[in-house]
């Protein structure tokens, strides 16, 4: 046979060699007889001549392209032809004809390789694709090929998309692969529109594809009349809070002058050199710096304005010392009802016990005018010296915001918007009778209370701008299901292997690998190290201890939030699309989301930087999308459950199941699980319930609530009422002791029984609370593809029920800002190095950014439509 028409042996171009590779498997196990020239059998239909032609032809554009960003790495050049070029033994002798025409091709192999297309007719190509026959044959005449977009290989059957094939792009996936990666799909669907054209393609070229299409709607209005309309509803909610702010810093400034000795007008306030990347805090209280505050020019030690106050007074709240709380390692054997072998001593606390911590620390006190002298070094400071007051913005830069906006409102009027708490009357209709449209979901049975019912509107419903029903429920603090989210998206896979896929892309340090992930065990609520491969199995098929016991992973915050739209830009667009309520969700153009009006240009102009070129950017909070990745089991362990223990977060947020797997124990795990349960049982009478009565005893133990109803769904919520948490607060600091946390041992002290976020609520302490305090959460069950709004401010807990990954935002909304300000003074007073301490929401900083931004946006829009309409519109409601 004669192969002189193409030598690959030297081929430079090592991409095409590659494909060539895969394209050559379609030649394994094939009888490829040598033929002689004298023979002239053309007809010879397994022919290496043709095969090797009809190769050559399939390097389209499209196909390179994939190979280029196909899994299947470059290889050798050598061994990428090596499968579909013989030997050079059994190679015939070339005839002088061909001696002549490699001669005149001055030995370029390249060069004739690449001009081998243009040496052939279209006719020619098409009579060898005819006559080359390979185990699937394409009954498509305009498209002969077989490789599968997916995994790129061409020796399985493909559904070709007609789609496609009208924008002669002929993409084509094998049944495996539809099988495997696209369960949801039938063959009739991918031949009207394969996953490409539904951008739901998971293959890894195109996860990791930056242009990804962008939703039609991202919360942003475009018409001018509805954007007035946000930004007065803004201000109507911020202004409050701009006047309380306002009235701090002009009575820190009153102290100043008196401690000056001179008039008010006469006071000049040292504006500071800041940097739009850096975050300023106090160093008493760790709370977020917005403007003004008192600074010691030999240490810089910073001191907020809430924290002089206090001083002043003579009253400071903030807790100055680091509580320790120490646990027990007793061994695996305890944490199943076993006696402890071994102890070894843990704190939660990253502080190191020392004598000093016994000694009282030194009185730190204003003087008589009310100057704040820098505290000693056992408080942080220097000691030398006075805080000088200082600002950031300017003296008078938020006093002047707080009139401009004033004078907007009066000139314009106020958003005609409802500030009362008053029941929705979606409500008072559905009292006491089933909802059989699902609107409305019964999730408690508080006998004096009409909030039992839950507000669940389809995603599909949702028009927007149409927020007044959210509204309504959104004020009076309760959570909102939002159903049928997924729906809304293009059906990209969340399967955690595809995940995994997307962002595959190894990184290895010294002492670190992507391959490493740290999860954390419910049994004991240590970290543990794992593969990601190992972890992701476990997701789907289950993991067990060395006794059969269900173990229980769970994996926050994977990729880093940080880099979540980084290594996962598909899925980082497929859940913005999926996003309800996208005016109050969406973290970059949300027009009632305070987060997203941070603005590094905004800020630059308000330090006056803003001719200034620099990349630098400001810093924000970190508020997502974060993913949670966690085990689940259907019934109720009691110990070693896969849980979030009870927590408040300090904004609001929106979470989104995305993906659930069901992972069945096998019978006899069950038997050997009952078991464990009576030994659980055992040492829970020992240890929690010593100082209980026999009788609670038996029922806080044995005690299981029926819970049949939710198996079907991926997660059960318990949400408490705002009004709710001082009784609930009552009851855990009572009960702390029936509860475990780390290592399994028994909860001895609690600095803050919600905070701490080592509490979780069984069935049994759900019940005994409403029996002590009347108290009762709403309870309710996520299904796949349910997005659950928790306001700020409600403690809340979950327990999985399947493998479930989650996907979470946190954002600030207007209704809330009076809650999230709350819940920074809150979490001020806590210890030193508590969990909940410091204050990464900024929230202060949030609400006077969002201001500025309403009140600029507001001027700007007014001016505009009054010169379109030549009249003026202020009145617009």
């Amino acid at each position: 046979m004669d192969e002189s028409n193409v030598q690959f042996g030297e081929m430079e171009d090592v991409k095409a060699a590659s494909l060539l590779e895969i394209k050559g498997t379609e030649l394994q196990g094939k009888e490829m007889p040598v033929k002689n020239e004298e023979q002239g059998n053309e007809d010879d239909d397994f022919s290496l001549k043709n095969e090797k032609d009809s190769l050559t032809e399939k390097i389209t554009k499209e196909e390179i392209d994939c190979a280029n960003n196909s899994e299947i790495e470059p290889r050798d050049k050598t061994r990428a032809i090596s499968r579909v070029s013989k030997s050079k033994d059994n190679k015939p002798k070339e005839t002088k004809a061909e001696k002549d025409e490699q001669d005149s091709d001055n030995g370029s192999q390249h060069k004739k390789y690449r001009n081998l297309r243009k040496k052939r007719s279209p006719e020619t190509m098409e009579e060898r694709r005819a006559c080359t026959k390979r185990k699937y044959i394409s009954d498509d005449p305009k498209d002969a090929y077989q490789m599968c977009h997916q995994c790129m290989k061409s020796d399985r059957k493909v559904v070709r998309c007609s789609e496609c094939a009208q924008k002669n792009q002929h993409k084509r996936y094998c049944f495996p692969c539809i099988e495997r990666w696209y369960p949801e799909l039938s063959e009739e669907d991918i031949v009207k529109a394969c996953p490409c054209c539904r951008n739901s393609c998971n293959c890894k070229a195109c996860l990791r594809r930056f242009n990804v299409p962008k939703d039609l709607y991202s919360g942003d209005p475009k018409n001018n009349l509805e954007k007035i309309w946000f930004f007065k509803y803004l201000i109507s909610y911020l202004l409050p809070f701009l006047e309380e702010f306002s009235q701090n810093q002009s009575a820190e400034k009153d102290v100043e002058a008196k401690i000056r000795g001179s008039s008010l007008s006469d006071v000049k306030i040292e504006k500071i050199d800041y940097s739009i990347d850096e975050r300023l805090y106090c160093n008493n209280c760790r709370t977020s710096i917005v403007d003004f505050h008192r600074s010691c020019s030999s240490c810089s030690y910073d001191l907020c304005v809430t924290c002089c106050k206090e001083i002043r007074e003579g009253c400071l709240r903030v807790c100055d010392r680091d509580v320790v709380i120490k646990y027990e390692d007793k061994g695996i054997d305890y944490l199943h009802g076993k006696e402890s072998l071994k102890k070894k001593l843990t704190r939660v606390s990253p502080s190191e016990s020392n004598s000093s911590e016994e000694l009282p620390l030194p009185e730190w006190k204003a003087t008589e005018l009310g100057q704040i002298p820098c505290p000693p070094k056992e408080r942080g400071g220097c000691g030398h010296g006075n805080l000088e007051l200082k600002c950031i913005f300017g003296e008078n830069w938020v006093s002047d915001l707080k009139e401009n906006a004033k004078k907007i409102v009066l000139s314009c009027g106020s958003a005609e918007v409802s500030h009362s708490q008053s029941q929705c009357p979606c409500f008072e209709l559905n009292k006491g009778v089933n909802v059989e449209d699902e609107q409305l979901r019964k999730a408690a049975n508080r006998g004096d209370s009409d909030d039992n019912y839950l507000y669940c509107p389809l995603a599909s419903d949702i028009q927007p701008v149409k927020l007044e029903h959210f509204r309504r429920h959104w004020i009076m603090g309760e959570p909102i299901v939002v159903r049928d989210v997924l729906k809304l998206t293009s059906g990209l896979s969340w399967d955690p292997m595809v995940m995994w896929r997307a962002c595959r892309q190894i990184l290895i340090k010294k002492g670190s690998s992507d391959l490493m992930v740290t999860a954390l065990d419910c049994l004991d609520s240590c970290e543990v190290d794992i593969n990601i491969h190992q972890f992701f199995t476990g997701y789907t098929e289950g993991r067990k201890h060395y006794n059969s016991w269900p173990e229980m992973l769970k994996l926050k915050d994977w990729p880093p939030s940080t880099l979540f739209e980084k290594r996962l830009p598909r899925h980082g667009a497929e859940f913005l699309s999926a996003l309800p309520y996208k005016e109050y969700t969406h973290p970059r153009s949300g027009i009632l989301n305070l987060a997203a009006k941070l603005s590094t240009e905004k800020l630059k102009e308000i330090l006056n930087l803003k001719n200034t070129k620099s990349s630098v950017e400001m810093l924000k909070p970190d508020l997502g999308p974060k993913t949670y990745i966690a085990y689940g089991f259907p019934e109720e362990l009691g110990r070693g459950d896969s849980v979030t223990k009870l927590h408040c977060d300090m904004s609001d947020a929106v979470n989104v199941l995305m993906h659930t797997a069901d992972v069945d124990p096998k019978k006899h795990q069950f038997s050997k699980i009952e078991k464990l349960k009576k030994d659980h049982i055992k040492q829970d009478r020992r240890e929690l319930f010593c100082n209980a009565n026999t009788d609670d005893k038996e029922t806080g133990i044995t005690m299981q609530e029926s819970e049949s109803a939710f198996i079907q769904g991926g997660a059960i919520w318990d949400i408490f009422r705002r009004q709710d948490v001082p009784k609930l607060e009552e009851y855990l600091r009572k009960h702390h002791k029936e509860f475990r946390h780390i290592y399994g041992c028994p909860v001895e002290q609690v600095v803050h029984p919600i905070h701490d976020q080592s509490l979780y609520l069984t069935s049994y302490h759900k019940a005994k609370l409403k029996e002590e305090f009347g108290v009762e959460p709403w309870t309710f069950v996520q299904n796949l593809g349910e997005a659950v709004f928790i306001p700020a401010g409600c403690p809340h807990q979950v327990r999985n029920l399947k493998s479930c990954i989650k996907v979470a935002l946190d954002f600030v909304s207007p209704e809330n800002l009076g809650e999230c300000i709350r819940l920074t003074e809150e979490f001020r007073i806590l210890p030193q190095y508590h969990r909940a301490k410091e204050d990464k929401l900024e929230v202060k900083k949030m609400a006077i950014h969002a201001i500025n931004h309403a009140v600029t946006g507001l001027e700007d829009l007014i001016l505009a439509v009054a010169q379109e309409a030549k009249e003026p519109v202020c009145g617009t409601g």
